[in-house]
């Protein structure tokens, strides 16, 4: 462990001879919050300990902030970090061990050696960002990320020093006008509103980082620290002499919108795809699979990517509007970045397992159907591919809805457009107000009640199109709520406080309002018209989940089933409601699928009896996303797992106890950001978030087929969110972060 940089007291007699058990050794440096020492636990470890100063000890405020710190460096302890031996927050001085890490600091190796080579540049930066993603996943903000927090060991770079991080779910805020931080390293939101930072100010921190170490100086550079935060937040950074390659990534890094920046599994992937020895060209980023033997570990790839984040917003749009997030079709409005970030976590839960709206396929009133039949299916297809986006938009993933007669896409700059799915036309299209505005996470438009619902740039409004043509019929203010919800023959708006408000999907009519639900709830619909919605409203605790059937006619409550477990729901068809099991940490490590019945009268005389069967996966996966096709569950996770699971009712058994495992198959396809599956029987069908589209096979999980990258030069090169593809009578429909819009025939993967 190197010394800190000396910025506070540190005189020898201050010292104690012992922390806990341990006998301190000699000093390793001094900081403003205490003085660090060597010390070896009773095993041999050597570990790094730290003494909170005696006039800190005292201070009621100090020691809260330091439980905190405790409390965050436990959260994040792992393989980028050092990890936390012991601690004693409440001693007479405070004390935390840690791992002893032997390795300079990025700021001496930098003022020793110089700048870093473009390779190790990228190096640093990719477990740099692998770092900050784990952080963020174990719900830490670190807020003072910088040279002299990062150290260079031998096995990949280690973030240390949470002192003022701030885990999301804790009640220590911020004081007002208490700047807290390292200027040249701290996002503008950090000067503007330090009461809103979240895990972006994170990633500009590291932006900042990364020019350090290319350039052996920060991008915003000056003696005096004002004329430093005055930079940070009007100036554009300075980034002579970063690697040009790497420049547009940096300049993203910085963005002054929190929502402009990448999210770590984005620079990961950038960082790792510019790097000489990584291509995304060929067909070896998928190597063949061997499918493990017996007691061989099928734990899911190390790579994953964070659901909570932000998309980017486009610059122009106003800070304080709100903004609509799509979890199946569920739409989630985060009204400012407090919020935004305030939710993440509990957002993660419903983009992990229902999956942002992307291509999806729907009929008249059926918003949940996978394979209509296609209009055009006794006509000769020929792949096709179009780019989508209106006025002078950058390029940015479409999301689209295959849905008779045609095919139904937003994209930057577009409200809507009605493409042919035959041979990728424009029939018609409906410009947006803002040429580059979209929804933060996109949403796919639905196909109900003979209209074509989207919810416009921005969020604020729901309108109803004609989808012949594209001409408005009705539309609705919908800022005051934040989940819009399609069931039946009804738009079900929601409120945070469970509030739910239904109108007529034909004509925009209020047909009733009732409260349903609470906070986190989430609603997933039945494919019949005559069907229920269902709720499921997880418990303050998180140890079970209340499933409410509720009419949609009239909002009348028609049974409650509590199940155990936190669960979200993926899917409601064929008789049953499938969902997604969570652990405490937030991996999914079981599907629980409760039999509800064919055909259940609206009458409120049936109660939801049937079994709920839990079947466990034989290993979790990180950000689990779903599909169900005929009792088959197949998950795609962040870091590339796809697997398949049968649900058969003699497989489970009852929710309150685990079956074994009833898994097909698990491919790792070695593609960091997978989206949520699609299937049609025979395959099963993901894309990539270099704009790949993957074809699996859906009996024995080998891969079939992909297509190349569809990346985009500029700002979008990676797609944070990723549309699912579909499959429309025997055609697959996909989107890419360039901005295309394209269609492939099914049946021949090989020679995509």
């Amino acid at each position: 462990m190197p010394p800190l940089g000396s910025t506070g007291p540190s005189p020898e007699a201050e010292h104690p001879e012992y922390a806990g058990q341990y006998r301190l050794e000699s000093s390793l440096g001094t900081g403003g919050m205490g003085v660090v020492h060597l010390a070896t636990s009773a095993s041999g470890l050597r570990l790094a300990v730290k003494i909170v100063h005696g006039e800190h000890a005292s201070d009621p405020e100090f020691r809260a902030r330091f439980r905190q710190e405790v409390a965050a460096a436990r959260r994040v302890s792992g393989a980028f970090t050092a990890p936390v031996v012991d601690a004693d927050p409440e001693a007479e001085r405070p004390w935390m061990a840690t791992l002893f890490i032997d390795g300079p600091t990025l700021a001496e190796k930098v003022k020793r050696n110089g700048p870093l080579s473009a390779a190790e540049l990228r190096r640093a930066g990719a477990g740099l960002a692998e770092a900050l993603r784990d952080i963020h996943r174990a719900g830490v903000v670190h807020r003072d990320l910088k040279p002299s927090n990062v150290l260079l060991a031998s096995d990949g770079p280690k973030v240390i020093d949470f002192g003022i991080s701030r885990p999301s779910d804790s009640d220590l805020r911020t004081e007002t006008g208490k700047l807290i931080g390292t200027p040249p390293f701290m996002a503008p939101e950090q000067f503007q509103r330090p009461r809103e930072v979240g895990p972006a100010a994170d990633v500009f921190a590291l932006g900042a980082v990364l020019v350090h170490a290319a350039t052996g100086r920060g991008p915003f550079d000056s003696d005096s620290p004002y004329i430093v935060a005055y930079q940070v937040v009007h100036n554009e950074p300075d980034l002579a002499g970063v690697p040009a390659d790497l420049v547009p990534l940096f300049q993203r890094c910085l963005a002054k919108d929190p929502a402009d920046r990448p999210t770590p599994d984005e620079l990961m992937i950038a960082l790792r795809a510019s790097s000489p020895s990584t291509s995304y060209d060929t067909q070896a980023d998928i190597p063949a699979q061997r499918m493990p033997g017996p007691g061989e570990s099928t734990a899911p790839h190390p790579d994953s990517a964070p659901a909570s984040a932000p998309s980017p917003t486009p610059a122009s749009a106003p800070a304080r509007e709100p903004r609509i997030r799509t979890g199946g079709r569920i739409l989630t409005r985060l009204r400012s970045s407090k919020l935004r970030w305030a939710a993440a976590v509990a957002a993660s839960a419903v983009l992990a397992t229902a999956g942002i709206v992307g291509v999806r396929t729907v009929a008249d009133g059926d918003t949940t159907r996978s394979t209509p039949a296609s209009p055009h299916a006794g006509e000769d297809f020929r792949p096709w591919s179009v780019l989508l986006r209106g006025g002078n938009a950058e390029n940015r993933t479409p999301v689209c809805t295959a849905a008779a007669p045609g095919l139904y896409c937003t994209a930057p700059g577009i409200k809507v457009a009605s493409l042919s799915p035959l041979a990728g036309g424009t029939e018609w299209s409906a410009e947006a107000a803002d040429s580059a505005a979209q929804s933060d996470e996109g949403m796919a438009p639905v196909l109900t009640g003979g209209l074509l619902h989207v919810v416009t740039p921005g969020g604020d409004r729901l309108e109803a199109l004609e989808p012949e043509s594209g001409e408005v019929r009705w539309e609705l203010d919908i800022s005051p709520y934040s989940t819009v919800r399609h069931a039946g023959r009804v738009v079900l708006l929601v409120k945070d406080n469970g509030l739910v408000r239904a109108v007529d999907s034909a004509t925009g009519e209020e047909r009733w309002t009732h409260k349903r639900g609470g906070h986190g709830t989430q609603w997933v619909s039945s494919p019949e018209e005559s069907g229920p919605a269902l709720a499921a409203t997880p418990s303050m605790d998180g140890t079970s989940t209340l499933i409410s059937a509720v009419d949609p006619g009239n909002g009348d409550l028609l049974w409650e089933k509590r199940l155990k477990g936190s669960l979200s729901p993926v899917h409601f068809g064929d008789g049953a409601l499938y969902l997604l099991s969570a652990t405490a940490d937030g991996y999914t490590d079981a599907v629980v699928r409760l039999g509800i019945g064919l055909g259940i009268p609206l009458d409120g005389t049936v109660n939801a009896a049937g079994t709920a069967r839990r079947i466990p996966l034989s290993a979790p996966v990180d950000q689990a996303q779903a599909t169900v096709v005929g009792g088959t569950v197949y998950l795609s996770g962040s870091g590339g797992s796809l697997l398949a699971l049968d649900t058969d009712p003699d497989t489970g058994a009852d929710a309150d106890a685990d079956a074994k495992p009833a898994q097909l198959w698990r491919l790792e396809t070695s593609v960091t950001h997978l989206s949520r599956p699609a299937a049609d029987g025979h395959a099963v069908y993901v894309s990539a978030g270099d704009g790949r589209l993957l074809a699996v096979d859906a009996v024995h999980g080998a891969l079939l087929g992909q297509t190349k990258p569809r990346m985009d030069d500029g700002r979008y090169t990676f797609a944070s969110v990723l549309p699912a593809p579909v499959t429309v009578g025997g055609r697959v429909f996909a989107t890419a972060p360039d901005g295309s819009v394209f269609a492939l025939d099914a049946k021949d993967p090989a020679h995509w």
